[in-house]
């Protein structure tokens, strides 16, 4: 049976890198390879792709999101998230998001083909030390969820929605109409809110007490 895999990568050369090693296997085959997701719906429905490579860093549309959209307008399609950066907060992101699994860019062709494979089989495969931090991220935050009060200002909760998004300081200012210090100041007091002390465990927290 063939395998249908889309691919959504801004570098042109590892863009192409993985449309080859994607062909190279009898039974894959690159159904699309594109540079951005700002077409992914209609790009996807070009594909009708099984299982998807997609980049956490794009231009546009960010890898986490373009997930959100996949598993609401595509629940059926299998997606593998690769990125250069093992970034707590977005690997959380991504995998609440409705990931699959977790790949570094570096990791090698075969590694990468059998990630492709146990991805469609329904796995859920990561680099080796992606495993661990999302292991110790889970460790380390046994969240409680009594009914904690948390007094979260309107601007604050859609500070807080946009860093579970794992949208960037100078992306949530752009989108805020505010200034990246701004942004600095509310999610200082989100943390103190919050009682976290970095991203990850504020993105967690929001989506264990269901804040936004």
């Amino acid at each position: 049976m063939e395998i249908k895999v889309a691919i959504f990568e801004d570098s042109k050369t590892l863009r192409e890198s993985l449309r080859q090693l994607v062909d190279s296997c009898g039974d894959l085959l690159c159904a699309g390879a594109f540079a951005d997701a700002n077409q992914l719906i209609r790009n996807l429905q070009m594909a009708d792709a099984d299982v998807i490579l997609m980049d956490i860093h794009m231009p546009g549309i960010s890898g986490i999101e373009a997930v959100k959209v996949i598993k609401e307008k595509f629940p059926a399609i299998k997606i593998l998230m690769q990125t250069v950066f093992e970034e707590d907060d977005k690997i959380f992101a991504a995998l609440v998001a409705g990931a699959s699994g977790y790949m570094l860019k570096n990791t090698a062709p075969q590694k990468m083909i059998e990630a492709i494979y146990e991805t469609y089989n329904g796995g859920a495969p990561m680099t080796g030390s992606v495993a661990a931090r999302v292991l110790r991220m889970f460790r380390s935050q046994s969240i409680k969820t009594t009914n904690e009060f948390i007094d979260l200002s309107d601007r604050e909760r859609e500070i807080l929605g946009w860093l579970v998004k794992g949208r960037s300081y100078n992306a949530i200012a752009e989108a805020c109409f505010v200034s990246v210090d701004t942004v600095k100041t509310h999610v200082r007091h989100i943390y103190e809110k919050l009682h976290v002390h970095s991203k990850s465990e504020a993105v967690a927290k929001a989506i264990y007490q269901k804040l936004i």
